[in-house]
């Protein structure tokens, strides 16, 4: 798992410098800090997802091949009985 470095002292200083109290830039890091934490994707979450959705998608098109035949063994079926009675 990758993991995401956030200085939050350096944060909270550059908070402090632009006019924000110490409380106001403590909780506002903190609450960056977990914001990033929790999320944040990371590069292997990303290929983790992408590795999921082909997998899905190839799940998908089976099943789609496999109605397609169905229905083309159904369509022949139906044209010969067709042929057979005319």
């Amino acid at each position: 798992m990758t993991t995401i470095t956030f200085d939050t002292h350096s944060f909270v200083k550059k908070l402090k410098a632009v006019g924000f109290t110490e409380e106001q830039a403590e909780v506002f890091a903190s609450e960056q800090a977990r914001l990033i934490e929790d999320k944040l994707a990371t590069k292997n979450d990303l290929v983790e997802l992408e590795t999921n959705l082909r997998r899905d998608m190839l799940e998908m098109e089976y099943r789609i091949i496999i109605k397609l035949g169905g229905l083309m063994a159904a369509s022949i079926a139906v044209v010969a009985t067709l042929v057979k009675l005319l």
